[in-house]
Protein backbone atom coordinates (compact mmCIF):
# COMPACT_ATOMS: atom_id res chain seq x y z
CA UNK A 1 0.00 0.00 0.00
CA UNK A 2 2.85 2.61 0.71
CA UNK A 3 4.32 1.21 -2.94
CA UNK A 4 0.92 3.33 -3.91
CA UNK A 5 0.95 6.09 -2.07
CA UNK A 6 4.51 6.67 -3.12
CA UNK A 7 3.49 6.81 -6.63
CA UNK A 8 0.56 9.28 -6.32
CA UNK A 9 2.42 11.61 -4.89
CA UNK A 10 5.28 11.17 -7.54
CA UNK A 11 2.66 11.49 -10.52
CA UNK A 12 1.25 14.21 -9.15
CA UNK A 13 4.53 16.10 -8.66
CA UNK A 14 5.05 15.37 -12.26
CA UNK A 15 1.83 16.59 -13.73
CA UNK A 16 2.48 20.01 -11.28
CA UNK A 17 5.96 20.32 -13.08
CA UNK A 18 4.20 19.95 -16.83
CA UNK A 19 1.73 22.53 -15.48
CA UNK A 20 2.83 25.96 -17.33
CA UNK A 21 0.26 28.56 -15.03
CA UNK A 22 2.16 27.41 -12.26
CA UNK A 23 4.92 29.67 -11.07
CA UNK A 24 7.31 30.39 -8.20
CA UNK A 25 6.38 34.36 -8.56
CA UNK A 26 2.85 33.65 -6.51
CA UNK A 27 5.40 32.90 -3.84
CA UNK A 28 7.00 35.86 -3.45
CA UNK A 29 6.04 38.24 -0.84
CA UNK A 30 4.17 41.69 -2.11
CA UNK A 31 6.50 44.70 -1.93
CA UNK A 32 5.88 46.60 1.43
CA UNK A 33 3.91 49.80 0.99
CA UNK A 34 6.27 52.67 1.24
CA UNK A 35 5.96 56.32 2.87
CA UNK A 36 5.71 59.12 0.03
CA UNK A 37 5.43 62.82 1.63
CA UNK A 38 3.38 64.91 -1.06
CA UNK A 39 4.38 69.14 -0.82
CA UNK A 40 2.78 72.16 -2.97
CA UNK A 41 2.99 75.70 -3.19
CA UNK A 42 0.25 76.87 -2.34
CA UNK A 43 -0.63 74.26 -0.69
CA UNK A 44 -4.10 72.31 -0.46
CA UNK A 45 -3.49 70.49 -4.26
CA UNK A 46 -4.86 67.25 -5.56
CA UNK A 47 -1.87 64.80 -5.44
CA UNK A 48 -2.70 61.45 -6.89
CA UNK A 49 -0.11 58.94 -7.74
CA UNK A 50 -0.05 56.69 -11.08
CA UNK A 51 -0.38 54.01 -8.84
CA UNK A 52 -4.25 55.26 -7.45
CA UNK A 53 -3.27 56.31 -3.91
CA UNK A 54 -3.53 60.57 -3.40
CA UNK A 55 -4.58 63.10 -0.72
CA UNK A 56 -4.80 66.95 -0.53
CA UNK A 57 -1.30 68.44 0.28
CA UNK A 58 0.66 68.65 2.19
CA UNK A 59 0.22 64.76 2.79
CA UNK A 60 1.66 61.47 2.77
CA UNK A 61 0.20 58.32 1.02
CA UNK A 62 1.66 54.98 1.35
CA UNK A 63 2.75 53.18 -2.28
CA UNK A 64 3.48 49.89 -2.78
CA UNK A 65 7.59 49.73 -3.37
CA UNK A 66 7.37 48.65 -6.82
CA UNK A 67 10.22 48.07 -8.96
CA UNK A 68 9.36 50.79 -11.80
CA UNK A 69 8.77 54.30 -10.81
CA UNK A 70 5.25 56.40 -10.84
CA UNK A 71 4.50 59.68 -11.39
CA UNK A 72 2.40 62.41 -9.26
CA UNK A 73 -0.08 64.89 -10.41
CA UNK A 74 -1.14 67.61 -8.85
CA UNK A 75 -4.28 69.55 -9.36
CA UNK A 76 -5.53 73.22 -7.95
CA UNK A 77 -8.18 74.78 -9.30
CA UNK A 78 -7.13 78.32 -11.18
CA UNK A 79 -3.61 76.78 -11.52
CA UNK A 80 -1.59 74.93 -14.24
CA UNK A 81 -1.70 71.12 -13.57
CA UNK A 82 1.92 69.55 -12.84
CA UNK A 83 2.93 66.04 -12.95
CA UNK A 84 6.10 64.96 -11.08
CA UNK A 85 8.01 61.64 -12.16
CA UNK A 86 9.07 59.55 -8.77
CA UNK A 87 12.06 56.71 -9.07
CA UNK A 88 11.83 54.36 -6.58
CA UNK A 89 15.33 52.73 -5.72
CA UNK A 90 15.93 49.29 -4.07
CA UNK A 91 18.42 48.18 -1.84
CA UNK A 92 18.63 44.50 -1.46
CA UNK A 93 20.79 44.67 1.21
CA UNK A 94 22.76 42.12 2.35
CA UNK A 95 24.38 40.18 5.56
CA UNK A 96 25.20 43.56 7.41
CA UNK A 97 22.93 46.09 5.81
CA UNK A 98 19.20 45.12 5.84
CA UNK A 99 16.98 46.02 2.81
CA UNK A 100 15.86 49.45 1.83
CA UNK A 101 13.52 51.35 -0.54
CA UNK A 102 14.65 55.15 -1.56
CA UNK A 103 12.00 57.54 -3.01
CA UNK A 104 13.43 60.10 -5.36
CA UNK A 105 12.51 62.53 -4.74
CA UNK A 106 11.70 62.68 -1.10
CA UNK A 107 9.87 65.02 -0.58
CA UNK A 108 7.92 64.93 -3.87
CA UNK A 109 7.18 68.56 -4.81
CA UNK A 110 5.16 70.69 -7.31
CA UNK A 111 5.31 74.49 -7.38
CA UNK A 112 1.88 75.55 -9.18
CA UNK A 113 1.88 78.54 -11.25
CA UNK A 114 -1.46 80.22 -11.72
CA UNK A 115 -3.32 80.04 -14.97
CA UNK A 116 -3.64 82.57 -17.56
CA UNK A 117 -6.87 84.21 -17.30
CA UNK A 118 -9.72 82.63 -19.58
CA UNK A 119 -9.46 84.09 -23.02
CA UNK A 120 -12.08 87.39 -23.34
CA UNK A 121 -14.91 86.74 -25.66
CA UNK A 122 -15.56 89.37 -27.93
CA UNK A 123 -19.63 89.93 -28.06
CA UNK A 124 -20.57 90.77 -32.09
CA UNK A 125 -21.12 94.55 -31.84
CA UNK A 126 -24.91 95.17 -32.71
CA UNK A 127 -25.43 98.55 -34.88
CA UNK A 128 -26.81 101.14 -32.79
CA UNK A 129 -30.28 102.51 -33.56
CA UNK A 130 -30.79 105.94 -34.26
CA UNK A 131 -32.73 107.92 -31.46
CA UNK A 132 -35.31 109.74 -32.35
CA UNK A 133 -35.38 113.80 -32.40
CA UNK A 134 -36.71 115.11 -29.76
CA UNK A 135 -39.28 118.00 -30.34
CA UNK A 136 -38.30 121.46 -28.59
CA UNK A 137 -40.22 122.47 -26.09
CA UNK A 138 -43.04 125.13 -26.91
CA UNK A 139 -41.18 128.02 -25.22
CA UNK A 140 -37.66 127.24 -25.70
CA UNK A 141 -35.66 129.65 -27.37
CA UNK A 142 -33.80 127.54 -29.96
CA UNK A 143 -35.83 126.70 -33.35
CA UNK A 144 -37.00 123.11 -34.48
CA UNK A 145 -34.59 121.23 -36.35
CA UNK A 146 -35.29 121.04 -40.10
CA UNK A 147 -36.46 117.85 -41.11
CA UNK A 148 -33.47 115.73 -43.27
CA UNK A 149 -34.96 114.70 -46.81
CA UNK A 150 -34.52 110.74 -47.12
CA UNK A 151 -31.74 109.43 -49.07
Amino acid sequence: MIIGRVFAIAVAGASLAGCSSFSMDSFKPAPPPVPVQLESTPPGADATTSLGPGCKTPCTVSVPAMEAGFSVTFNLPRFQPVTVPVQVIRNPGDFTTPASTIIEPSPVFAELKPAGPPPRVRKPMRPKKPKPAAAPAADSPFPAPAAQPAR
